[in-house]
């Protein structure tokens, strides 16, 4: 199963460490990743595989958590989903 993960914020050291510490703990395997500082603001998409039968909702709690305590913005979609949603 693949997800699309995306940070954006304030940039502040730490960021790029902190959410791949959560991905290591989850066993999600980062396949491909892209970011970018506009301004001061730190932007981030990661395409990412994870274990069959992950429960997105979970997940999706675990970086909202995380993002709440970094100051940053963080989601993850199931990537059809975002593929889907991305071809209207």
């Amino acid at each position: 199963m693949r997800g699309i993960l995306t940070v954006i914020g304030k940039d502040k050291v730490g960021i790029v460490a902190a959410v791949s510490n959560e991905l290591v703990n989850l066993d999600i395997n980062i396949i491909d990743i892209s970011q970018t500082i506009m301004d001061d603001y730190f932007t981030m998409i990661m395409a990412t595989a994870l274990p069959a039968g992950s429960d997105f909702e979970k997940i999706r709690k675990i970086f909202d958590e995380l993002g709440a305590d970094l100051g940053v913005k963080i989601t993850i979609q199931n990537a059809e989903i975002f593929d889907t949603m991305h071809k209207l």
